[in-house]
């Protein structure tokens, strides 16, 4: 029996949930889903520049569990730009954590 998923603590949740290649139109387009627990973890390593055991501590997983769920977001994110697919963010095991 597989072990039950923590539930990933979440501090920033996206105003802006699609992302698409300019001059495209949508109905066209392949859609890559990004759950929001992959957005905050690039969040937190890429763009607030935590190392990952800082980062997983704030979500409440294990430093593996981070490095799996990052190296997930940068697999979506590539393939979405490289292949000029939709980025749709939704979706995922998390709670909105709060701020210290």
């Amino acid at each position: 029996m597989a072990r039950p998923k923590n539930i990933r603590k979440v501090f920033n949740v996206p105003e802006v949930c699609y992302f698409k290649p300019k001059g495209i139109p949508i109905h066209e387009l392949e859609e890559i889903v990004l759950t929001v627990e992959e957005l905050e973890s690039i969040r937190l390593s890429d763009l607030e520049c935590l190392y990952q055991e800082q980062a997983a501590e704030k979500m409440g997983v294990s430093r593996s569990t981070l490095g799996r769920i990052i190296i997930s977001a940068h697999k979506k994110i590539a393939d979405a730009i490289i292949n000029g697919k939709a980025i749709k963010i939704e979706g995922g095991s998390y709670i909105l954590g709060k701020t210290n």
